[in-house]
């Protein structure tokens, strides 16, 4: 192994041991486009609590990120997109901003080049609507009634994943009352037509307007009834931050859905609400002034949980002091409480982890299978502390078991959670409406159930088939929550090799052929987020830090050793690109929130995956 490696590795380790808190975690603030920014300021704006410090601050944040046309994309390098777009101009008009201002006809241009704000997705035009610039009458109608509906109902709530819940309760609140704020302006100029009636099949506009007659007709005792057990489902699944899921959007709806149920800034959960969103706030310095951003999902447990492995695998020890301070840190963030996901699991012990900071409504399998893999890789010298260690993996290690779905995969948040009336009847474009099994989790979790001596159990059996069954035609894995085969390709291989299958059997050898086939010339890997739309861009992109690293860490796993040509090359496209701090610098986002729609940067990523490539290649 060439030495240039090892001072990489050596730069490497020290750079993450310098960014290590002092209690013990990894994380910085991910990137994401402007819409988070301007549903912050739309929450606030309807409830009353307008800083104009923090308008102004806010705006000049998403005049930084205007692309030339006048629109704003969805990541570094996109297109403009229109909902984006319509957002940030809304956002921007609120906080002052002149429509005839030249950055503004810009953005209006645009809009209208797109067929106006009617094209819309649904997002945008309930935000248009609040704010008096479009009629309710063409909007989907969700009913608060949905929280009473029986568990086994096809349509019941926990028919639909976690996110979607998290919209559905609160649009239900503003479905009853239908808020509409004057903001004192038109939106005219955003509009080539006005929206017709909600979009749809025959079966949806048919469900859409018996939806409509019952919200206009509601019999009174239930629908009091649904609005107290809607704002006390949304009031108990807040964080003690006052967040809702630890992203800042999923806060800003909830505290919408609360605003629309009459509470307004001085009830405790609203007055919570918004410290959450002011303490994920990033304040920063520009040449025109403060700037403010808000940090979409702080993710601190998986930040630390990928660093502790990255250490790790560069030779680090487990009893070193930052281990030890991240396993402890780990240690505090373990759920163990009931959440929705006991709905599917009744009966079944709290465990695992989240992946924010206090979080412990919403328990997800990702997290909890890398950080049940972290704890492995520490070794504490007191038998108490290490007692400890085992104890919160062996709960961790039962509830990932226990939200195996049906299928051998699993899922995010919750488990079979696959309904098909519930992925069909609903127009929500904009979340996921049922949480099912992806290659990436799957993969993630059957690596850490392996790790753990289940190698042979019958559920690891199970999952080794799914992600048989899941392997594309061209030899790669879709990436639900990375961009994107690439990701899911870096994440399957490893973990069927650590459950027993033959580096030499079929899906392995097809695997690392497709990533053989998808090197780049300067010896990196890359993946477009285009490719969620266009499958010619699978595989296909500029050279990334975290997308070489995946690439080369299946490589590992398969056997591919460190003196073919083509490993050789993708190692020294590494040890080439660290600079002068140890780390590694990546624009692209390479994280997946909601595939065509939102995406994010993980900043961690561009440090901690080369580590471990690296550090894996020099053992």
């Amino acid at each position: 192994m060439s030495i240039d490696v090892k001072a990489a590795i050596s730069g490497g380790v020290e750079h993450l041991l310098s960014i290590q808190e002092p209690d013990g975690w990894w994380s910085r603030c991910p990137d994401a486009n402007v819409m988070v920014d301007a549903v912050d300021l739309f929450i606030r704006e309807l409830l009353g609590v307008r800083d104009e410090r923090v308008f102004r601050a806010t705006a000049r944040w998403i005049r930084s990120q205007q692309l030339p046309d006048g629109s704003w994309g969805l990541y570094p390098g996109s297109s403009g997109d229109l909902s984006t777009t319509v957002e940030a101009y809304l956002a921007l008009r609120l906080a002052g901003e002149r429509p005839e201002a030249a950055h503004m006809a810009a953005a209006a241009r645009f809009v209208r080049s797109q067929g106006g704000a009617a094209q819309c997705r649904l997002e945008a035009q309930i935000w248009m609507c609040l704010f008096s610039q479009g009629s309710w009458d063409n909007i989907p109608t969700i009913l608060p009634e949905v929280i009473l509906l029986p568990r086994r109902v096809p349509l019941s709530l926990y028919r639909f994943s976690t996110w979607a819940r998290l919209t559905m309760v609160p649009l239900g609140l503003v479905h009853q009352t239908r808020p509409r704020v004057d903001p004192g302006f038109r939106l005219d100029e955003l509009w080539t037509e006005r929206p017709g009636p909600a979009a749809g099949g025959p079966v949806l506009r048919t469900v859409d307007r018996a939806v409509r007659w019952y919200n206009d007709n509601a019999w009174a005792p239930p629908r009091r009834l649904a609005v107290r057990r809607a704002v006390q489902w949304i009031t108990d699944r807040q964080e003690a931050d006052g967040a809702w899921l630890a992203c800042s959007v999923a806060s800003a709806f909830c505290l919408l859905g609360l605003y629309a149920a009459g509470l307004g800034p001085e009830h405790p959960a609203v007055r919570a609400g918004l410290r959450g969103l002011d303490g994920v706030a990033v304040w920063g310095e520009s040449a025109d002034g403060p700037t403010r951003r808000m940090n979409c999902m702080p993710t601190p447990v998986w930040d630390t949980a990928l660093s502790v492995c990255a250490l790790s695998d560069a030779g680090v020890g487990g009893d070193h002091p930052a281990m030890l301070r991240a396993a402890r840190w780990l240690l505090g963030q373990e759920v163990t409480v009931q959440g929705d996901w006991s709905v599917a699991r009744p009966g079944r012990a709290a465990g695992g982890w989240s992946v924010g900071f206090v979080e412990q409504s919403f328990p997800d399998c990702d997290d909890t299978a890398l950080v049940i893999e972290a704890l492995s890789r520490v070794a504490p010298a007191d038998p108490g502390e290490a007692a400890r260690l085992r104890g919160a993996s062996a709960r961790g290690l039962s509830w990932l078991l226990a939200m195996q779905s049906g299928d051998g995969g699993w899922a995010a948040y919750d488990a079979d959670n696959d309904s098909w009336s519930a992925s069909k009847l609903s127009s929500l474009d904009f979340t996921e409406l049922t949480d099912r099994p992806c290659p990436d989790i799957t993969a993630h979790a059957l690596e850490s159930v392996a790790g753990q001596g289940l190698a042979k159990d019958p559920r690891s059996r199970a999952a080794v088939r799914w992600l048989v069954k899941a392997q594309q035609p061209d030899g790669s894995w879709f990436g639900r929550w990375g961009a994107n085969h690439l990701y899911g390709t870096g994440a399957a291989v490893p973990a069927l090799l650590r459950a027993g299958v033959s580096p030499g059997s079929r899906p392995i050898r097809r695997a690392v052929s497709w990533l053989m086939e998808h090197q780049n010339p300067d010896g990196g890997w890359g993946e477009d987020l285009n490719s969620y739309l266009d499958p010619a861009w699978r595989g296909r992109g500029e050279s990334t830090p975290s997308q070489s690293s995946w690439a080369l860490l299946a490589l590992h796993s398969a056997g591919v050793p460190a003196d073919d040509a083509r490993v050789r090359r993708g190692l020294a496209h590494l040890v080439e690109t660290q600079n002068d701090e140890g780390g590694w610098d990546e624009e692209a986002f390479t994280g997946t929130v909601l595939p065509g729609q939102f995406y994010m940067s993980y900043p961690m990523y561009r440090h901690l995956f080369p580590v471990m490539a690296l550090g894996r290649y020099q053992r």
